[in-house]
Formats: C-alpha cells, sequence, structure tokens
C-alpha cells in the first residue's frame, strides 16, 4: 500500500514562497483566458521571473518559451505544473533528473505516486493547491 503524501504545513510553504525567484510554469498558455496565463501573470507581478514551459508557443509574458525542463538554460527555484495529472510522472522524472529543488501542482492536478517519488528524491512537494491563492493567504 502506497503510504499517505500531505503537503507541507503552511509554515513551509511561506517559507518556499519567500526564498523562490524563478518559477518555470509548464504548460503556461499564451491565452489570457487560461488560469495558467492569470496566475503567472500575478506572480509576476508579485516579483518572480516566470519562464514558460511550453512546446507550442513561442513566448509569454515577456519570456521566451522552453518546449520542457530539460531544454531551460538555466536551473529554476521552483515548477509550476499547469498540466493534466497524466502528464505529471515525466515532470517529475525531469525534475529529478535536473536536481530542482520543488515542485507545485496547481488545483487538479493529483499524482500521488509522482509527488511521493519527487519528496523520496528531496524534491519540497506542494500538490492540488493553487501557488496564487497560497501566496495571497501567506506572505503579508
Amino acid at each position: 500500500m502506497m503510504p499517505p503524501f500531505a503537503n507541507p504545513p503552511a509554515a513551509d510553504i511561506r517559507a518556499l514562497l519567500q526564498r523562490v525567484k524563478t518559477i518555470a510554469v509548464v504548460g503556461l498558455s499564451a491565452s489570457p483566458n487560461r488560469p495558467s496565463h492569470g496566475v503567472a501573470r500575478a506572480l509576476q507581478g508579485f516579483g518572480y521571473r516566470i519562464i514558460p514551459v511550453n512546446p507550442s508557443v513561442s513566448a509569454v509574458l515577456g519570456e521566451r518559451s522552453y518546449a520542457s525542463l530539460r531544454d531551460l538554460p538555466q536551473p529554476v527555484d521552483l515548477v509550476d505544473v499547469f498540466r493534466e495529472s497524466s502528464h505529471v510522472a515525466a515532470i517529475v522524472e525531469d525534475c529529478i533528473a535536473l536536481k530542482l529543488p520543488a515542485l507545485w501542482l496547481q488545483d487538479g492536478v493529483v499524482d500521488k505516486a509522482a509527488a511521493l517519488r519527487a519528496q523520496a528524491a528531496g524534491l519540497t512537494v506542494v500538490m492540488n493547491r493553487c501557488i496564487y491563492r497560497d501566496y495571497l493567504q501567506l506572505i503579508p
């Protein structure tokens, strides 16, 4: 039987949001109507550098887009995922291979086995939560 997954406590999520500077947003849409676009735009407004990861667009929100995490020219502090849950396992494999420190799976993005694998590899993992909503609640 698989052990339960637990998100970090609020204080740890707050600390994560305070230390992160660069966020790769996997599945960032160029469409202003999509949640990923609104959240990423808000994160930019909070002072984070956003790096879009989406093979079907060349740039979003003034930043060049990359086809995959493995194509990024520099390490990032956090990977924020706006993809269907079926894509999470492959994203986790990339995060582990690239030794990235943290993974955030947005509302409705749930893969317990992949999240546990990422935690076991040393990543901080937040699953099925909205980074924008958490930022508003946790950062004064």
